[in-house]
């Protein structure tokens, strides 16, 4: 095991202020070692928080945490800040069930004060912060500077360049740490990367101008090439000046943020003489010190359990296809038939599939960077054009670009077809990523056509209808994780919009399923059949349109109805519920039940776990079907 001496001291911040800079150097190492020991064993986001280390021993023994408020946006690099905040005997807990967020979280510590796992937000906290200490808030203790850890990938959002553009405008003292690692998921696409690849220090603050002079000629061999490239400045930048200062804020950078007395003077020069909003450009190495993580493609982001010594990732083997492989599949086997399918992803082509498609089709294949809103309206301009846009993404970073969806999609009926991963509750990512939501916000938009596969055949089915459909908008949804290995089809076959279909024929009570809890519906059934009791199961296939008569049917041939589905209050089961009060069909004595995800947020743990929380497994199902048909737990009437 390795030895932290230092590192075992240290059991908050301030520990730091106590050691020299040598001894910040060896605690950076012990810190780097800490992080790679630990996701070893809990799996999680690796390459992040190795490229940064440094920058965090930097940042917590420079400035006053938690008064000085420290932001890292999205937040896949604070475990080494978790390990320096009190929380390193708690941090083999990463992603667990009752264990530590694998992302800042308000209500995990003070340490933490602004909660993260979408990307782009720091800068607009930071400049809250920086307004609520200039008007007085948070009095004791109070507020002091602001600083805010962005990505060059979260950077090239929309909302980065709005928060800039404000704090400079407002022109107060705080501090934007630009950490440069050239990538961030994926490699990073479009003009501001390219930009960021040429951009050179010229005017940094006036007392430190000369200081900065030649710096470039003491970093490593890799980042003198970057920077010597750096003296490029886009032409349509005003000369003398960069696009950060353009914008209001101070530039200074390029500066090696592996090398702890650089930043360590750079900071502390700064805390000591800043009065003005300042932008820091720091370049890293995303996983920094691993060498598995250096060599992988994604430089470590995101790890399985793994071997420590090699690197090699603990998975279970599966019989079973990923959904998020057999919708890429399945959209590269329509597009070999047809020109007009294109794909678009915001940063997430790997998680999508869309790296798959990319090798078969990279004239078709569009990454738009951390960039929901683009994506979605680029999509509409697309099928406007006359293609068939694909817009892969999370069903919690679609929640972004949901103007676009409503304004840019929907009002002009264009036919964008969105495939919407990661739908459920996804497990060690907790709430942030959990895709609880597109049911609801996509299926009360008129024209809508809103989809979710039950199991990976039907998804293949739903990405053939999704081709063929060009009359207004269409959605389709699926899990993270494996399949349910049930046989697959040869090809995709276009479903009849609107009709679900029949799975088993019962009697008294029918269930009704939207999604994948349809195999926990039918173990549910399978117990349910040693009480004597033989539900009706059937597959929705559609959130909208509903299938008018295959519900009514149910509702009218039965004593009781029951839906379920992975998504919040609002969505399927609601639509269903209108129908039947719309039908009059409460009027006649049915019982109705609609099973959804609770309202409230579900931390992390296994997905089994959250649908526990949630009462949505095959022992919850059973319990409602003998409650609403008035049936004990012991079998007996009650």
């Amino acid at each position: 095991m390795t030895q932290t001496p230092l590192l075992d001291k240290v059991k908050t911040p301030a520990d730091l202020k106590s050691l020299n800079d040598r001894e910040l150097r060896q605690l950076a190492d012990e810190l780097r070692a800490e992080t790679i020991s630990a996701v070893s064993e809990t799996g999680g986001h690796l390459g992040a928080g190795l490229g940064v280390v440094e920058l965090t021993v930097a940042l917590h023994a420079v400035f006053d945490t938690p008064r000085d408020r420290l932001i890292w946006d999205v937040s896949h690099q604070c475990y080494p800040h978790k390990i320096l905040t009190g929380r390193r005997d708690r941090i083999r807990t990463l992603r667990q069930q009752d264990g530590l967020s694998g992302f800042t979280k308000r209500s995990e510590s003070p340490y933490d004060p602004f909660g993260a796992a979408h990307s782009s937000t720091s800068i607009s906290a930071a400049l809250g912060f920086t307004m609520a200490r200039e008007l007085g808030g948070a009095p004791d203790p109070a507020l002091g500077d602001a600083i805010a850890v962005i990505g060059d990938g979260s950077i090239s959002a929309g909302m980065a360049f709005e928060a800039l553009n404000n704090a400079g405008h407002l022109g107060k003292r705080m501090f934007v740490v630009l950490n440069d690692n050239e990538m961030s998921i994926a490699p990073p696409t479009g003009a501001m990367s390219s930009y960021l690849s040429r951009i050179y220090v010229d005017k940094p603050v006036q007392d430190l101008k000369q200081a900065m002079k030649g710096a470039i000629s003491l970093l490593p061999g890799p980042f003198q090439e970057g920077a010597r490239r750096a003296k490029d400045l886009l032409k349509h930048v005003t000369v003398g000046g960069t696009l950060f200062e353009e914008l209001g804020f101070n530039y200074l950078g390029p500066i090696d943020g592996h090398d702890l007395d650089q930043l360590l003077w750079v900071f502390r020069t700064l805390r000591e003489r800043a009065d003005e909003p300042m932008l820091v450009h720091v370049l890293t190495q995303k996983g920094k010190g691993y060498a598995p993580a250096e060599g992988a493609a994604d430089r470590g982001h995101a790890r399985a359990k793994f071997d420590l010594v090699t690197g090699k990732q603990h998975k279970s083997p599966s019989n079973a296809p990923s959904y998020t492989k057999v919708f890429a599949e399945s959209l590269i086997a329509q597009a070999q038939n047809d020109d007009k399918i294109v794909a678009v992803t915001a940063a997430m082509p790997d998680g999508t599939g869309l790296d798959l498609f990319a090798k078969h089709f990279p004239k078709r294949m569009f990454d738009v960077a951390i960039a929901e809103q683009h994506g979605v309206t680029f999509c509409a301009g697309l099928a406007a054009g006359g293609m068939k846009p694909f817009c892969a993404m999370y069903s919690t970073f679609l929640q972004r670009g949901y103007d676009q969806v409503v304004h840019d999609v929907a009002i002009q009926r264009l036919p964008v077809r969105f495939a919407i991963d990661r739908a459920g509750l996804v497990g060690a990512d907790g709430a942030t990523h959990a895709g609880s939501y597109d049911v609801a916000f996509l299926a009360n938009l008129p024209g809508f056509v809103v989809m979710a596969a039950a199991d990976e055949a039907e998804l293949v089915h739903m990405v053939a209808t999704a081709v063929a459909h060009d009359d207004g908008p269409i959605a389709f949804r699926f899990p993270r994780g494996e399949g349910e290995g049930v046989e697959m089809p040869a090809k995709g076959v276009p479903l009849e919009i609107g009709k679900g279909r029949m799975i088993r024929q019962g009697k008294r009570v029918a269930i009704l399923s939207f999604g994948t809890r349809l195999g926990e519906v039918l173990k549910a059934c399978e117990a349910l059949g040693a009480k004597g009791i033989t539900p009706t199961v059937a597959d929705a296939r559609f959130a909208k349109p509903l299938d008018r008569e295959m519900i009514l049917e149910l509702a009218r041939t039965h004593e009781a109805l029951i839906t379920i589905e992975e998504g919040a209050v609002g969505g399927f089961g609601s639509h269903v519920a209108q129908l039947l009060a719309d039908e009059g069909v409460f009027d006649h004595g049915l019982k109705y039940r609609s099973m959804v995800l609770p309202d409230i947020f579900i931390d992390q743990a296994s997905p089994r776990a959250m649908y526990d929380v949630a009462a949505m497994n095959a022992p919850h199902i059973e319990a409602k079907v003998l409650e609403v048909l008035g049936v004990a737990q012991m079998g007996k009437r009650a």
